[in-house]
């Protein structure tokens, strides 16, 4: 079983480097924004990257504004720290009509301490017969070879997306099969993440081994419990005391990316004195794109005044703001008292097991012949949709191939009600499920 989590890369520079539009342009059109997943549109800061068949996360470290004297100084400061932190491999942009510049100097300081890999490429260098003096300026950061892009003309891209597919095939050599269940523990600040982590590998000393974090220095925490081991993700990460403020929002979904990009399982804790919340939603949606399973993990239940109809209430909030997943499962708790902690590894175990499962074609295509005998799939001016075959194509998220005749008349709702017959008939709890639809026209 493959544990092949996408490579983060992350882009840091001085404003107005043009990093957006490298993003942007990078970025492309291709991603798939899912329509009723919240928060993803408006404040895109990561993205999907396919380049010749190898995929990786591209992260913009922009949008950090410090309030200091040096305002640029400290802004790349903090960028640099988000990529250093979060990031497997750094792109460092610089401007090549302007040349190099001071903070330049001064970030590139702190990128090559931080002893993670960095490619520096000059943007703006839209002829490079005529500026390659611009270019050779860059040397003298110590860096190594500065490579020449131009993000409007979308030029120089192909040598550079080669140097970081270079980097990424060496760290993919190195990260062994790992089978043990890896879970990230994400939601807002303050919900109690560290508190739950800490009571389940600290006070009853369950905790077996450090292993170092694949992608930062953080620690992952490897525990035994019932005779199985998991491997807790650090993402409460640095407690570093940070003065900057308008961060927050933007490095909490830089680190979320990052975590959940790293886990098979995620755990999203809500504070329940706070009830579920706008941005609870945009960190589910994170790892509803991401294709992980989802526990929900109600924190400080024990503060709330209760009676016989709380829970059922709560529940009914969570599943209306959160109704882009139906399948997450819900656990009410309380770190500071321990309250019903253990059973979340039950879920862990449950959830790990339907990400994992694997169906027999035979027995999928029974399900799909007794679906569309109980409702018969749409039709539109006298066409009728017909569905030939299924297959299972992957785990981790269970994904389905669906063959029909015509792709228009499959609408979303039908697919849903599909989606629904396969979970009543298999489970799939604690986790999304991906549905491809392929044509194949009628001899």
């Amino acid at each position: 079983m493959s544990k092949k989590s996408r490579p983060i890369v992350a882009i840091v520079g001085r404003p107005n480097v043009g990093k957006s539009t490298f993003f942007n342009a990078i970025a492309g059109e291709r991603i798939s924004i899912v329509k009723d997943t919240p928060g993803i549109t408006r404040d895109r800061i990561y993205a999907d990257v396919d380049w010749q068949g190898r995929e990786f996360t591209l992260i913009d470290t922009g949008g950090i504004e410090p309030d200091s004297s040096d305002v640029i100084l400290s802004q790349m400061r903090s960028q640099a720290q988000i990529a250093i932190d979060t990031a497997d491999v750094i792109l460092f942009m610089v401007d090549g009509k302007q040349g190099l510049t001071d903070a330049d100097d001064k970030v590139a300081d702190m990128l090559r301490r931080s002893k993670k890999p960095v490619i520096l490429m000059v943007n703006k260098i839209d002829s490079y017969e005529k500026q390659q003096m611009d270019v050779y300026e860059f040397y003298n950061l110590g860096m190594g070879e500065p490579y020449p892009v131009s993000s409007a003309n979308r030029q120089g891209f192909g040598d550079l997306l080669d140097a970081i597919l270079e980097i990424v095939s060496v760290k993919e050599v190195d990260e062994e099969e790992d089978e043990r269940p890896r879970i990230a523990i994400v939601g807002k600040p303050n919900v109690g993440k560290s508190s739950i982590i800490n009571r389940l590998i600290g006070e009853d000393r369950l905790i077996v081994s450090d292993i170092a974090g694949t992608t930062r220095d953080a620690v992952d925490a490897a525990v035994k419990y019932n005779g199985n081991e998991y491997v807790f993700i650090d993402t409460a990460g640095l407690r570093r005391k940070n003065k900057i403020k308008e961060e927050l929002e933007h490095f909490m979904i830089v680190r979320t990316v990052t975590a959940v990009e790293r886990a098979d399982i995620v755990v999203l804790v809500i504070d329940a004195t706070e009830g579920v919340t706008e941005q609870d939603a945009k960190i589910a949606g994170i790892a509803h794109e991401r294709g992980k399973g989802i526990i929900i993990a109600v924190n400080k239940w024990d503060a709330i005044e209760k009676n016989d109809k709380t829970a059922k209430e709560f529940e009914k909030n969570i599943r209306n703001t959160l109704s882009f997943m139906p399948y997450a499962e819900l656990i009410f708790i309380s770190a500071l008292s321990g309250q019903r902690l253990v059973k979340l590894y039950d879920l862990i175990d449950m959830t790990y097991q339907s990400i994992h499962l694997r169906i027999a074609t035979g027995v999928l295509n029974e399900i799909l012949g007794e679906a569309t005998a109980l409702q018969q799939p749409p039709s539109d001016k006298g066409k009728r949709l017909r569905l030939y075959y299924m297959t299972q194509a992957a785990v981790a998220p269970p994904t389905f191939v669906i063959f029909c005749n015509d792709k228009e008349l499959f609408h979303f709702s039908y697919q849903r009600y599909i989606e629904n017959k396969i979970r009543e008939a298999f489970g799939f709890r604690g986790t999304p499920i991906k549905l491809i639809i392929r044509e194949r026209r009628e001899k």
